[in-house]
């Protein structure tokens, strides 16, 4: 038997704390063998929990919003390389992919519209963080993807996406035509059922399978610094058109026309104020000057200015493009939109075009526009 090990007691007794067994017995021990493998399992734990969380961070890869392969179609701020912000409804940006699946990464909650391979645009409402775009996976091969903001009030900000780890992106097909459709809360799409995707602005430039944008916001009036709608601002169209913010934003910077040139501006203004009963004679003026300004961004570009659909400030608006065609102006075209809808293509408001009004309205333009954009 082993000897015993003897220590003191608290009081100084002699006591038998335990029995040292001999080394070689120790080695070859049940507790040392069983201590031995719980290390060694330890350890393969440890390597095996190190080699997944550097599987899952190496099992995908992050595009970054400066990719040259995304594309952004209306008035992006992309000054930063961490996030791209849109601004005005019905915003886009697109790309293509390759692998099987797609998430996108936001800054902030936001109302999306996706469409992947070109089907139908799906709704993603306060869309926020990193956005699993394909719950279920696709097929193996390159896809598209389009993402849009819903409404004005709608901001994309954009962090970039995460693809599966071998995928890329791939240019995407983009129309060497865009279409700048100017107007108020009809052409931004306030009361339809999809808001900016299902007004009339949307619907002719899907048709005519062209880029648009959708320079509009609910409530202006063309006239500047009318209380119109609730801002601190007060900015007509006549000058936020200027902008590369919305009316919320009252110290936004100037758009840059260079980053992109329109090969169309449909023009859509006087409702608002022609509800507030602004004069015709300072509407007129304002109007006019307003269409040279355009002009001036957009040297070459068909300019059309609908008839409102209520008619309001309709003859004020026919004489301004009269008067710019007789002083040579020749590239700036009336439409009359007389007899276009009928009281069940409004909402209850008797205003604002239902769905059914907008897609009337874009049947309308489609045959006019097509022409110009050959």
């Amino acid at each position: 038997m082993a000897p015993a090990v003897v220590g003191s007691s608290p009081i100084g007794h002699p006591t038998t704390l335990f029995y040292r067994q001999p080394t070689s017995q120790m080695a070859h021990s049940p507790m040392r063998r069983n201590l031995i493998t719980l290390f060694l399992a330890c350890v393969l734990v440890g390597s095996a929990l190190v080699a997944s969380i550097y599987f899952i961070h190496s099992s995908t890869h992050t595009i970054l919003p400066t990719d040259p392969n995304i594309k952004y179609v209306g008035r992006w701020d992309t000054s930063s390389s961490t996030v791209a912000i849109s601004y005005w409804g019905g915003a886009y940006l697109k790309t293509a992919f390759t692998g099987t699946t797609v998430k996108i990464k936001l800054e902030n909650a936001v109302n999306i519209f996706v469409s992947i391979d070109g089907k139908a645009d799906v709704l993603s409402e306060a869309a926020n963080g990193t956005v699993d775009l394909t719950p279920q996976a696709l097929r193996a091969g390159t896809h598209t993807l389009r993402v849009a903001s819903r409404f004005q009030s709608d901001l994309i900000q954009f962090q970039g996406l995460i693809l599966d780890p071998e995928a890329k992106t791939v240019a995407p097909t983009l129309s060497a035509k865009l279409i700048e459709f100017v107007g108020d809360s009809i052409t931004a799409g306030a009361k339809d059922s999809k808001f900016a995707l299902s007004d009339y602005a949307w619907l002719v430039g899907e048709q005519l399978h062209t880029e648009h944008t959708q320079i509009a916001q609910g409530g202006i009036c063309l006239i500047d610094n009318i209380q119109c709608y609730a801002t601190a601002s007060h900015a007509g169209m006549s000058r936020q058109f200027f902008k590369l913010q919305t009316v919320a934003f009252p110290a936004s910077p100037n758009w840059n026309f260079s980053r992109y040139q329109a090969s169309s501006v449909v023009i859509n203004l006087g409702t608002n104020d022609g509800e507030k009963g602004l004069s015709d004679t300072t509407f007129q003026v304002v109007y006019r000057t307003f269409i040279q300004n355009i002009r001036a961004k957009y040297p070459h570009a068909p300019i059309f200015v609908l008839r409102t659909f209520s008619g309001y400030k309709a003859l004020p608006t026919q004489a301004v493009v009269r008067a710019i065609n007789a002083a040579g102006e020749k590239n700036v075209y009336y439409i009359n939109t007389t007899g276009w809808l009928v009281p069940s293509d409004y909402i209850s408001d008797g205003l604002h075009p239902n769905d059914n009004g907008q897609m009337k309205i874009a049947s309308k333009l489609v045959p006019i526009l097509r022409p110009y954009l050959m």
